[in-house]
């Protein structure tokens, strides 16, 4: 009989890691692309260094004139960037003409929308309620050191809503489980209640025109809470945020209620104004684009019609065009008494533009998803909407991810083309500034700093989306 021995052991088949192991794998795994790596250090050797040396070893940053860095240039007897420009104009690159003194009620606006958004955002920090809680109280305390008591409670009100939505929801189960006549009569009964209070409250401290608005809002959150069952406090402040948050931020920067001054929107400009209209494009073309969508796969032959001609219509047409007729050619065709504003008419041919963008791509992820998905929503009864909600459209949504967020880059980066219709952007307030004769012949610094502020934001979109594919295993593989 023999005896069984182990072989000795064999050495790694991987002899290199850290470092050295990824250096060889993508840079140097063959001939093409060491050239490849090679070709790409001398290019960035060409580059990067001539560039520091003009924007960090022989640049200015105090001051507060242009003689200062060219008395700073002539020292020296290099050339550099003068960040002195940056610095002087700092306030119209981020607010535009908007009133110096009342450029708290901006910054008041964003810090409430990233109180409101950073949960959603992040949810996996703060998915307990505790944890938001927290966040919410540090918010709290800084609107109130920065703005005073009245913004403060506002924020408090705004930001621990949902949680004493989700506590009446559960506690108000009564209504919501039982969908006899009855009890639909009480939501209804309630609900005209609470919309003549709003009104009425609404029309003495706003106005006519913002109190249909007002109770517009308190109708849709009066829905959601008296027929919809098992909402959490995540998707209340979703709703919040479409909502409540619009009419605040309206009352907020518009002003002329509750002795704000009125600031009319041809004021509006700069990096705030990039954000006003790349934030509100996000947020309403993507559901016009998912209901484009679904009407374009209707059964209905009048609905799938009017999608696919729409659709088809805005795609082959530039955005150029688009905000041209926005601005010029529709107030033609409205009588002489109605008028628009011209950030609304850009606000809505934006939204309706890359809504048909979206469209198409929600419309791939649809297809992708498998029959038998519909046939299963199908078979136990459920009505249209409820599969769509349910089962079909997050599905839907976490595959088309990378299109939607390509989609989110694009109109942030086409924000620039408003400049056509005269408003100015943070780039058109970049070409303004340098037609300063005070400041002439600093375009470069002009266009880096715009350049770095868009790279930023794009950046930071992408990396958010990559970060919710990972999250979400959109891979099937």
């Amino acid at each position: 009989m023999k005896n069984w021995q182990s072989s000795p052991s064999l050495p790694s088949p991987e002899q290199q890691q850290g470092l050295i192991k990824w250096c060889r794998m993508n840079l140097f795994s063959s001939v093409v692309n060491t050239l490849l790596t090679l070709t790409g250090l001398l290019i960035l050797w060409w580059l990067i260094p001539p560039f520091f040396q003009w924007a960090v070893v022989n640049s200015c940053w105090t001051g507060d004139s242009r003689e200062v860095c060219d008395a700073a240039f002539a020292a020296s007897g290099k050339t550099g960037a003068c960040w002195v420009f940056i610095k002087v104009r700092l306030g119209m690159f981020m607010y535009g003409f908007y009133p110096e003194v009342e450029r708290w009620r901006i910054n008041f606006v964003l810090l409430v929308l990233a109180l409101g958004l950073l949960p959603v955002l992040a949810y996996g920090i703060f998915s307990k309620n505790l944890r938001q809680a927290i966040f919410g109280v540090f918010g709290l305390l800084t609107v109130f050191y920065f703005f005073g008591i009245i913004p403060a409670i506002f924020t408090a009100a705004f930001f621990f809503l949902p949680f004493l939505l989700d506590f009446l929801s559960a506690r108000l189960a009564w209504l919501a489980v039982s969908l006899d006549l009855w009890h639909t009569l009480i939501k209804l009964c309630l609900m005209l209640l609470v919309g003549a209070l709003t009104f009425f409250l609404a029309v003495t401290f706003i106005g006519e025109g913002h109190g249909w608005a007002s109770t517009l809002a308190t109708v849709v959150l009066l829905l959601v809470l008296f027929f919809v069952r098992n909402v959490t406090v995540f998707a209340w402040r979703w709703i919040l945020l479409f909502t409540i948050f619009p009419l605040f931020a309206f009352y907020m920067l518009v002003g002329n209620v509750f002795s704000l001054a009125h600031v009319e929107t041809h004021y509006w400009g700069g990096f705030f104004l990039t954000l006003v209209v790349a934030s509100s494009g996000m947020a309403t073309a993507l559901p016009i684009g998912i209901l484009m969508a679904l009407g374009r796969r209707s059964e209905l032959p009048v609905i799938k019609v009017v999608c696919v001609v729409f659709i088809e219509i805005a795609r082959s047409v530039p955005l150029v065009s688009v905000l041209f007729m926005a601005s010029v050619m529709f107030p033609l065709f409205l009588p002489e008494s109605v008028t628009f504003n011209k950030l609304l008419r850009a606000l809505v041919g934006i939204a309706f533009f890359y809504a048909a963008y979206m469209a198409e791509v929600v419309r791939g992820g649809l297809q992708a998803i498998p029959k038998g998905q519909y046939e299963a929503a199908k078979a136990l009864g459920w009505p249209y909407w409820r599969m769509m909600a349910v089962v079909i459209l997050p599905q839907t949504l976490r595959l088309v991810i990378p299109g939607l967020a390509i989609n989110f880059l694009s109109l942030l980066k086409d924000t620039t083309l408003v400049a056509v219709i005269g408003l100015l952007d943070l780039l058109g307030i970049a070409k303004a500034s340098m037609a300063d004769a005070e400041w002439l012949g600093f375009t470069k610094e002009a266009y880096v700093f715009a350049g770095i502020v868009f790279w930023v934001f794009c950046f930071a979109i992408s990396r958010y989306s990559v970060r919710l594919e990972k999250k979400l295993h959109t891979s099937l593989h």
